[in-house]
């Protein structure tokens, strides 16, 4: 079997971070396969649809390395690929099974369903969604209505007695009985088709091997298999995935229902939000791939080539499960701790130009080493080097400048000598900064060591309690800048 596989969003709102390992999951199979992964849109929801909704889409696939062999906008022999170009199709496929007695006219109004079901409820009698009042219509009666043009929709004929058993790559075989499942609507009366129809008619027409899915989709899942045997087409296997809960264990992750999980990490649900929050894409996909799957030997971190060598739908854990938002941190910062200092300054500066700062990038590399131990993410930088961007005066005290070791007259001395020192010295560099700093330091101390004064000599550099280390932040800001702050702490001092 030649694998083909798709991805098939609806238009309405973003990419998910749980339809992101869907589609993650759905590629990866692909590509192990040497099979075909299809972008396919299901925009017949158009009270729903989103305008920018596809580019967003495809800009977060695209972030994730997500790529398509066929689509709206590469082409491919099985399109078009929008299932609104595709409209003529559902209806030919839909009047099929109206001549061969497999669906029926309904004439039923949304007012006159909104009735039906409150009384239904009022009367505690079970509701299935339609309480197929047009299944059995006279045919006089169905030529009185088309002849006063009265809408209708299409609903399929779903077996009233028996079983329909739906075969799960993940789950077996699941036996539904038929009396329990509603006369659904596969075709509404704009003549478009509900999902119902127009995917069993997508994926037969574009020979899909495997349906990867949500659980969600496994209670109308019967009448998929129905419709597949009432078309007499050859079923693909059903592969219904397992849902992300959130963090509380209640409910699936669809909304954002709570801020923070209760260890205090952030809910993030948009795969958009966590390219903002300054995840890394390999990180994040790394990430997903663990989550439902197992790459073995006991590995959490391994390149995407590595996990598609080894991957298998067959092999996924069909257990509900959460995202554990704390190891995505940990993976993010092994992930940062491999690059080299010109690409974390090159990831970092745009979330940097976010925040507003005007970034030399030559002066970012410098301190870029200093902070591949220290990131979890990119937006972790900001904090950290705001002190190379914003010109503020100096909040301090003398007494923040003071040691145990350096006392008022020692730290006056040593910040005198020290502007002396980058007044002149050079080169500017670090082992220059830091050979001069060090001798100061020890002159001035009472214990003749250095580090009491060049603590104290960070926090007046920088302004930050937390930075990256004195020597790499002081030529990153420039002589000019540190002589600058060199005289706001003399003044501070006295």
């Amino acid at each position: 079997m030649k694998v083909r596989v798709r991805f098939a969003p609806s238009p309405t709102g973003y990419l998910h971070i749980g339809t992101a390992r869907s589609a993650l999951f759905t590629w990866m199979y692909a590509r192990r396969y040497g099979g075909s992964f299809i972008l396919r849109i299901e925009d017949t929801d158009l009270k729903r649809t989103r305008e920018g909704a596809l580019e967003d889409f495809k800009a977060s696939l695209g972030w994730l390395g997500i790529d398509w062999d066929e689509g709206p906008d590469v082409g491919g022999d099985y399109g078009p690929y929008v299932q609104t170009e595709r409209a003529p199709l559902y209806q030919e496929w839909a009047n099929w099974l109206l001549d061969n007695g497999h669906a029926y006219r309904c004439f039923c109004t949304a007012e006159e369903l909104a009735v039906r079901r409150a009384e239904a409820q009022a009367e505690n009698r079970s509701w299935l969604g339609y309480d197929r009042r047009c299944r059995d219509l006279p045919a006089w009666e169905i030529e009185d209505r088309l002849a006063n043009d009265e809408s209708f929709a299409i609903r399929f004929k779903m077996p009233l007695e028996g079983s329909t058993t739906v075969p799960d790559l993940l789950r077996g075989d699941i036996v539904f009985e038929n009396s329990q499942v509603a006369d659904y609507v596969i075709l509404k009366s704009n003549g478009l088709p509900t999902y119902h129809l127009a995917h069993v008619v997508d994926d037969h027409f574009m020979e899909i091997s495997h349906v990867t899915r949500g659980i969600e989709w496994m209670s109308t899942a019967p009448l998929h298999v129905n419709l597949f045997l009432a078309f007499g087409w050859q079923m693909p296997v059903f592969v219904h995935l397992p849902l992300i809960m959130n963090p509380s264990g209640k409910g699936k992750l669809s909304k954002r229902t709570q801020a923070f999980t209760d260890s205090g990490h952030q809910v993030l649900v948009r795969v958009e939000e966590f390219r903002e929050a300054g995840y890394l894409p390999e990180a994040l996909v790394n990430f997903l791939a663990n989550v439902g799957w197992s790459f073995g030997d006991d590995r959490e971190k391994f390149t995407i080539q590595e996990a598609i060598a080894r991957f298998d739908l067959a092999d996924l854990n069909p257990a509900e499960t959460k995202l554990p938002y704390e190891k995505l941190d940990w993976l993010t910062g092994q992930y940062i701790q491999e690059m080299e200092p010109r690409a974390l300054a090159e990831a970092m500066q745009p979330f940097l130009e976010e925040a507003g700062y005007d970034v030399n990038l030559e002066a970012l590399a410098l301190v870029a080493p200093s902070l591949i131990v220290r990131l979890k993410k990119m937006t972790d930088s900001i904090p950290l080097l705001q002190f190379l961007y914003v010109h503020e005066p100096l909040a301090l005290t003398a007494a923040d400048l003071l040691d145990k070791k350096l006392d008022l007259p020692a730290a006056r001395n040593a910040f005198s000598q020290a502007r002396d020192f980058v007044q002149t010295v050079t080169p500017y560099d670090r082992d220059s900064i830091g050979a001069g700093l060090f001798k100061i330091g020890e002159q001035n101390t009472s214990n003749g060591k250095a580090g009491p004064f060049l603590g104290r000599m960070r926090l007046a550099i920088t302004g930050q309690k937390v930075s990256p280390p004195l020597f790499e932040s002081m030529q990153a800001m420039g002589r000019e800048r540190v002589l600058q702050r060199l005289d706001e702490t003399l003044v501070i001092l006295g």
